[in-house]
């Protein structure tokens, strides 16, 4: 009995569909490299902020639900494309249609999916949107392309543009309202280490409320296109303890201080004017 040898045409077609499948496996992985995917923070900070933390678990939830959809839809594509890929001209696979059980499951269960990040959603957007009472306050005023910090019932200010960069300054383990505004132009308020974007806008007051967790100095920057230095308008927010705030306060109380107040409100105030419309 002779073994007829496998045909080149046949080895061929084997070794392009190995590829295919090679290809359409790496895809998925290929994306993932790309975008710098970096699990399990998905590309966000955990936060040093009680609702920063929030909306870190809640990228989490919505990443990981994207990423089980997805690789099911992905599943389901590459099964079909392998199960009824064209074998011959003239087969045809068997048509199937109005199967009302698997019609019901494929509406129903993203219905019950947009809900759920529908509620988790606003569950962290009432977190972030909550205005508990306190008693620290602080001005943070945008302007082309400078922030101003004051802190009213006290002389502490601290200014800065292009290549200066003002540092505001809170108390960890305090809710700290910040009263937002902007003097000319669209700004945005934004600390990638909170968690936290807020717009700045002319004749629009913006409140919202920090709570953090942790000391340390953390980067802030305008996130909107303002102008000509937009890429340079820095800020950056310290956090310390309850005493080394309160040590803080009291520097501007002395006649040294009073003065580096008074010119630094000066400054501000010239920012202030001069970009006015």
């Amino acid at each position: 009995m002779e073994l007829t040898p496998p045909s080149p045409q046949g080895a061929q077609s084997r070794e392009r569909r190995s590829r295919r499948l090679r290809g359409l496996l790496a895809l998925p992985l290929a994306a993932l490299l790309l975008a710098g995917c970096k699990l399990p923070s998905f590309g966000a900070y955990k936060s040093d902020t009680v609702t920063g933390r929030s909306t870190y678990h809640l990228w989490q939830g919505f990443s990981v639900a994207a990423a089980i959809i997805g690789g099911f839809t992905l599943l389901l594509i590459l099964w079909t494309v392998l199960r009824y890929r064209r074998k011959s001209v003239d087969a045809i696979p068997r048509q199937v249609q109005y199967h009302i059980p698997l019609e019901l499951v494929y509406t129903i269960i993203p219905i019950f999916i947009v809900i759920g990040l529908f509620a988790a959603t606003v569950v962290v957007e009432n977190k972030v949107e909550a205005m508990p009472n306190t008693n620290v306050v602080i001005n943070a005023n945008a302007f082309q392309w400078g922030w101003g910090f004051t802190y009213p019932g006290h002389s502490a200010i601290s200014v800065g543009n292009t290549t200066e960069t003002p540092t505001m300054v809170m108390p960890v383990n305090t809710n700290v309202r910040v009263v937002l505004t902007s003097t000319d132009v669209l700004h945005g308020f934004y600390i990638r280490e909170f968690n936290f974007s807020r717009y700045a806008l002319p004749g629009v007051v913006n409140k919202f409320t920090f709570r953090a967790e942790n000391t340390g100095t953390f980067f802030g920057q305008c996130s909107q296109l303002c102008g000509l230095y937009h890429s340079i308008m820095f800020f950056k927010v310290k956090v310390v303890t309850q005493a080394q705030y309160a040590a803080w306060l009291a520097t501007f109380e002395t006649p040294a201080g009073k003065a580096a107040a008074k010119a630094a409100a000066e400054a501000l105030k010239q920012q202030i004017s001069a970009h006015v419309p």
